[in-house]
């Protein structure tokens, strides 16, 4: 999954740290998410959208099928 979640954060400049604070997760889990090593469950995709007053769909984008 892409995601825009690094460009929203440098928009309002919003460190890793912080941002994790605001969710409730850890600095390692937005790195992750930002770098696309880890996808986000619903929970968090919906904190994270809220925060930035998005829809999800504007943040989160699934990969092009490869097949």
């Amino acid at each position: 999954m892409k995601n825009r979640l690094r460009v929203l954060r440098a928009e309002r400049e919003i460190s890793q740290a912080t941002l994790a604070d605001s969710l409730g997760v850890s600095r390692q889990t937005i790195n992750a998410i930002e770098t696309g090593k880890y996808d986000p469950g619903l929970p968090l995709a919906f904190k994270i959208a809220r925060l930035f007053n998005q829809p999800i769909e504007q943040i989160f984008t699934p990969d092009p099928d490869p097949g």
